[in-house]
């Protein structure tokens, strides 16, 4: 076996080599900042990128250059040996960020820490050597693992600096006070380790210890900077809350030269996770001549729900509010804040378009508003969709309206009505029971009260649980159209038809009919009408299009493919211009939803000029590959520059919308290296053998026989009762268009398994 150093060496070459192509980008200043000082906010890298690699590893300092740029400053958390090192590990306990518990087995300690006892393993009790044997670990159990078998060393900040060589360095002295009981003192630490290495920054929560090197530092070169815990926490050095120094600022310029405060000091959320209007913490403290950091930025845990579970939205309201910009963030995923100073900020409200990827809304703005309703689609248009989709059901007495699911308890409180009754089990439709819109009448369905669709909330993570309620309503197929009519932000509509074969023939209901009358009779098969795509998994659907309209069709593979034989592609191309694929045809994953290839897929469609959209991107950090370091603009970043997709169909159209107005898309050569796309397969390349999932079968290809399909069968009365499983007509459960289907689900993953019961 490798020893521990030669591992880290090893992985940072392939981190090098394989994960990212490397690039610089030189923020520059400008007076549009509203920092203190007029420069962009830096971006300071917890313990580097601790939000995929154990926190403090020398692959997490590694990978923060390779994906964040070189203007960040490489954080650590400083904690002495019983010799007097100076090790970073991010708590003053070693039990969560090390295996110390396995190496040295029953032989923890309880002593006090701020004056409460705490009992766990700590650096006091060992010296560097002793430590040796002792190697980090991922002490977030939310997060990937896999990273744990290549041993990684324990740094000390000497080989901190030697070996991964950060732009910056900022050392956190989070207890002065304890080791000063124990005999050790971090004032004789910093004061020699600032001769050997360049410290940009020393923060601690302790006023007496800064206090007391403020004489010993040059401000030029080193910053001082007073860290702030929750409000009534007592600093031990003072015996004042962090509270009381809000009050006085001026008190704390006298030792430092900024602060470092909680993200919630700036901008509060109330008990229900929304944000509260700002607090004066930033103009007051630059009143003082302070800099403000803030921390507790993290992408993988919820934060208010008025971010929509996308991380650079949250930045982006620190940084580029109009009113103020902190001075730096603190964060486990530095490549999110490094886009979000050097890409998204200071754009403006009007930013052009730099790409032309086309974005479809799923059930309108969904992540927002309950899917199909006319809130979710206005709520799409004004966050910039290009296209907003209506998946058309149908009612009992034939009209056609917009809703997800013809099981109206995936998207309604049906089940709490009188309707609950009509629950019956349709397994041509859907596995399970259902209570189905064609068992209801329009009139009947308008009634109901839509719900909003949270797709992970087995995380615990939900969606918009207080939108506004008032005025909200499903929307017929009609009223879909003239609401899009009006709209010139809108490039066209989709129209999704699914289940016309068992509609037709057991229910005596024909969508595509009432699809086509409703179009006609709102005008758009008129030149110049708006741009019309009817969307289908069934190629008979289409063809009854083709044969009937000049409308764009558009064939849903909903399930898993990796290619397409020929004969399927010419298939294909005889009846729809462009292709929607699931995300992981385009790039699967594995078990522990690590990226493994890149496929042929898009390549081959548009070798026969299909245009190819992927579904759905999500916002939910849960719903992306580990490779997009859970955040939703990496991973739609990839599907475009490598993947190469002509467009995203999401439930959170403003994420996307926004990503394609960013600045860096059109710098060349020049683009910064946190917006370049991931490399396929790069992290799991990190991953030692025995912590590899089994290796998953390459996904087949599309064939020819998954894509012909019979004719559709005319509407007409069915002897059998509707619902019954005694109905085997082959035309009423059309083939499915790929291999037989296989549940894909992120609640499989036991890793997955520790995201929810973390979040409970």
């Amino acid at each position: 076996m490798w020893k521990p150093r030669a591992v880290d060496h090893a992985l940072s070459l392939l981190l090098f080599c394989s994960l990212f192509a490397l690039a610089s980008a030189q923020g520059s200043k400008t007076n549009a900042w509203k920092t203190l000082t007029g420069s962009p906010p830096v971006v300071i890298a917890r313990g580097g990128f601790s939000g995929v690699f154990p926190d403090s590893s020398y692959a997490a300092y590694s990978l923060v250059g390779q994906t964040s740029g070189n203007n960040y400053i490489a954080w650590c958390d400083v904690q002495l040996t019983k010799d007097s090192f100076g090790i970073c590990i991010p708590d003053i306990k070693l039990d969560n960020a090390t295996n110390i518990a396995q190496a040295f087995q029953n032989k923890s300690q309880t002593y006090l820490v701020n004056g409460a006892p705490v009992r766990g393993y700590f650096s006091v009790d060992y010296n560097l050597k002793d430590l040796a044997s002792v190697f980090l670990v991922q002490g977030v159990y939310s997060r990937t693992n896999d990273f744990d078998g290549n041993l990684f060393s324990i740094l000390t900040v000497d080989e901190l600096v030697k070996e991964t060589k950060p732009p910056a360095l900022w050392l956190n002295i989070q207890h002065d006070a304890f080791y000063t009981q124990h005999n050790l003192s971090m004032r004789n630490f910093v004061l020699t380790v600032s001769k050997r290495v360049i410290v940009s920054y020393i923060s601690s929560p302790e006023a007496g210890f800064l206090r007391g090197i403020v004489s010993r530092f040059n401000a030029k070169t080193t910053k001082l900077v007073f860290r702030f815990m929750d409000k009534d926490v007592v600093d031990p050095s003072t015996n004042q809350t962090y509270g009381s120094y809000l009050k006085n600022l001026t008190f704390i310029k006298t030792f430092a030269s900024g602060i470092l405060v909680p993200k919630d000091y700036i901008w509060p959320v109330d008990g229900n996770l929304y944000l509260q209007p700002h607090t004066s913490l930033v103009a007051d403290a630059h009143k003082a001549g302070l800099e403000v950091f803030a921390s507790n930025f993290v992408n993988d845990v919820p934060s208010a729900f008025n971010y929509s579970y996308d991380p650079l939205a949250e930045y982006l309201q620190f940084i580029d509010n109009g009113d103020f910009s902190v001075d730096g963030v603190l964060s486990d995923f530095p490549i999110t804040p490094a886009e979000a100073v050097g890409c998204f900020a200071l754009l403006g409200a009007n930013a052009k378009k730099t790409i032309n990827t086309t974005v479809i809304s799923k059930c309108g703005a969904s992540g927002d508003y309950p899917g199909c309703t006319n809130k979710a689609y206005e709520k799409a248009i004004s966050d910039g969709a290009d296209v907003i989709d209506c998946p058309v059901q149908m009612s009992k007495d034939g009209t056609p309206f917009c809703l997800s699911s013809a099981d109206l308890i995936e998207s309604t409180t049906v089940a709490q009505t009188r309707f609950a009754r009509l629950a019956k089990s349709i397994p041509e439709i859907k596995s399970g029971s259902g209570i189905f819109t064609f068992s209801l009448t329009w009139e009947d369905i308008q009634t109901l009260t839509p719900s909003i669709s949270s797709p992970y909330s087995k995380f615990k993570l939900f969606r918009n649980p207080k939108y506004d309620k008032s005025n909200i309503n499903f929307l017929s197929l009609s009223d879909f159209l003239d609401l899009a009519r009006n709209k010139t932000s809108l490039s066209s509509v989709v129209i999704i038809i699914e289940n016309a074969a068992y509609l037709a023939e057991k229910e005596d209901l024909s969508v595509t009919d009432a699809v086509m009358n409703t179009l006609s009779k709102a005008g758009y098969d008129k030149t110049g009408a708006p741009r019309v795509m009817i969307q289908s998994t069934n190629s008979s659907v289409l063809m009854k299009f083709k044969g009937k309209t000049n409308y764009e069709r558009v064939y849903e593979i909903d399930e898993l493919v990796g290619d397409a034989v020929v004969s399927a592609v010419n298939d294909i191309k005889s009846f729809a211009n462009s292709v929607v694929l699931q995300k992981k045809s385009v790039y699967p994953t594995n078990s522990d939803l690590f990226l493994t290839v890149s496929t042929n897929i898009v390549t081959t469609l548009h070798h026969a000029n299909l245009s190819v959209y992927a579904q759905t991107f999500s916002n939910e950090f849960v719903s992306q590959a580990w490779d997009f370091f859970s955040d939703p603009t990496v991973e739609i970043n990839t599907f475009v520059q490598e993947g190469l997709v002509d467009g995203v169909i999401t439930d959170f159209p403003k994420t996307a919308d926004r990503y394609r107005r960013n600045k860096c898309l059109t710098m060349g050569d020049n683009m910064p290296v946190y917006m370049l796309p991931v490399q396929i397969g790069g992290l799991l390349q990190a991953v030692t053998k025995d912590y590899l999932p089994p290796a998953s079968a390459p996904l087949p290809p599309l064939k020819e026989s998954e894509v012909k399909e019979p004719p559709l069968p005319s509407a007409s009365p069915s002897p059998t009762p509707s619902g019954s499983s005694a109905g085997n007509n082959s035309a009423a459960q059309s083939p499915k268009n790929a291999q037989v289907k296989v549940t894909i689900s992120f609640l499989l993953s036991p890793l997955a398994v520790l995201v929810a019961c973390l979040l409970l």
